[in-house]
């Protein structure tokens, strides 16, 4: 049976790396790229732990297994990661006076996919962080049409598309009220 929680241990930090790790962008073949989609940003430990601390992420468990993650982002952590920087930028531009968190990735291990999972996190996201905050923002590579689409189908929509260092991105936004 599949739960939702927020991270609590750090045994599953330990599982979040070891999903991304396996669904990173420069480890997949070009068709699993178009069929599965894809992440980009790798984190180390040291960052998942400083940004789970201050608003822990969320998860999708089986048991103990961590098979699905969505971590939270907030906006103090906007300089820790460089490929994100850009986003940051445009979302203070694009939200202006908008007390907004970041989506900083979310993933769902390839044997629970198309089991509602992806809906199910960002759901519990949603209830567990529209008290704090009056929406999420994202950016998904726009190469990543699967996961545009599934974005789409929660309720984000696309504020802008910009270029980054060569890759096109998605700035993405779901309002919370």
């Amino acid at each position: 049976m599949i739960t939702y929680e927020r991270v609590s241990k750090v045994d599953e930090l330990v599982q979040i790396l070891a999903l991304q790790k396996k669904n990173m962008a420069k480890g997949l073949s070009k068709e699993e790229l178009l069929k599965e989609g894809f992440i980009t940003v790798d984190h180390t430990y040291d960052i998942l732990k400083k940004m789970n601390d201050a608003c822990p992420h969320i998860i999708a468990k089986d048991g103990e297994a961590v098979v699905g993650y969505a971590l939270v982002m907030l906006r103090s952590f906007r300089n820790d990661i460089a490929v994100l920087k850009p986003m940051f930028a445009a979302a203070d531009t694009l939200l202006p006076n908008r007390n907004y968190v970041a989506m900083g990735q979310i993933c769902v291990d390839k044997n629970y996919r198309k089991k509602g999972l992806f809906k199910g996190m960002y759901h519990y996201y949603k209830k567990e962080l529209e008290n704090d905050f009056e929406c999420l923002f994202t950016e998904v590579a726009t190469a990543n049409q699967r996961s545009i689409g599934a974005h789409k189908s929660v309720g984000f929509k696309t504020l802008k598309t910009q270029m980054t260092d060569g890759t096109s991105w998605e700035l993405m936004n779901w309002d919370w009220q």
